[in-house]
């Protein structure tokens, strides 16, 4: 498939067909990483950290109160003896 750059500013873009996004699991509006790799610019979507953000949402959680266990406790018959 080829397709022309076009001129934005000082900088120039391409139109990546939707098809080509889906395979590399991206979609229009993702952050990409793009790099130079043996004279071929190379695109990839950028992938959060595992649980980013985790921290954010639990102090949100926390400050509406809506941070108790889901579940009861299930406690194992020797925890009495666990020493801490």
């Amino acid at each position: 498939m080829q397709s022309a750059l076009k001129k934005f500013g000082n900088s120039a873009g391409i139109v990546i067909p939707k098809p080509m996004l889906s395979e590399i699991g991206a979609q229009a509006g993702d952050r990409i990483d793009i790099s130079v790799e043996n004279g071929r610019i190379v695109l990839a979507p950028v992938r959060s950290a595992v649980r980013e953000g985790w921290a954010e949402a639990s102090r949100l959680l926390a400050e509406v109160g809506d941070d108790g266990l889901v579940w009861p406790e299930f406690p194992n018959d020797d925890d009495e003896s666990w020493e801490w």
